[in-house]
């Protein structure tokens, strides 16, 4: 399966019957999106495992794992806990059941291809903007890993060296002096880099 592009979202459908899968394929086409089929809930979980998805179309009526489970096991996964559900139902008895699992929306049967769109593009710009908030935390952690004190780069190169001397002596047999040499002579100069920033 090929990555995703970076503008794109993967969509899980979760459907047991085929012409169900179908529909929401063609109301869905035109928001451009990477849509994943799922004819089970136990596929749903493996194909969650396997990739990131934005948001998932659960239907609740399927054979064996039923769509309230399928949620339920989605919610507890530490990987997958975060995707929201959008329960597809035909009853209004399962909405409450779907709430109770985690279900973040539902979409009663009979719908409107508008509505679903609507609900799905709510979640989609809500995953983009979460991915935008994790580079951004990222590129910040790198900045202020970069930005160190000037007494905290030579700290750790003093420790980094150290460690080094530490394992070549605790090392069976002779040490190799010429490296034990260079070891120290590094760390001499990071202590003398230290105490001209002090």
């Amino acid at each position: 399966m090929s990555p995703t592009a970076p503008d794109r979202a993967s969509i899980l459908l979760v459907d047991d019957m085929e012409e169900n899968l179908i529909a929401l394929e063609a109301v869905l086409g035109p928001l451009d999106q990477d849509l994943v089929r799922a004819s089970s809930g136990e596929e749903a979980l493996k194909a969650m495992l396997r990739q990131e998805f934005a948001v998932v179309l659960l239907d609740v009526q399927m054979p064996g794992m039923d769509g309230i489970e399928t949620a339920s096991n989605i919610k507890h996964l530490d990987q997958t806990k975060d995707v929201p559900i959008i329960i597809v139902t035909g009853t209004d008895a399962d909405i409450y059941r779907g709430y109770s699992v985690g279900a973040a929306d539902f979409l009663t049967k009979p719908f409107a291809p508008w509505l679903l769109r609507t609900k799905v593009n709510v979640f989609l710009d809500l995953y983009r903007k979460n991915r935008q908030l994790a580079r951004q935390a990222e590129q910040l952690r790198r900045q202020l890993s970069a930005a160190q004190t000037p007494a905290e780069r030579p700290a750790d190169e003093i420790a980094e060296h150290l460690g080094a001397m530490s394992r070549l002596l605790e090392g069976a047999g002779h040490p190799d002096r010429a490296e034990l040499a260079w070891h120290l002579n590094a760390a001499k100069q990071a202590v003398g880099r230290l105490r001209a920033d002090a």
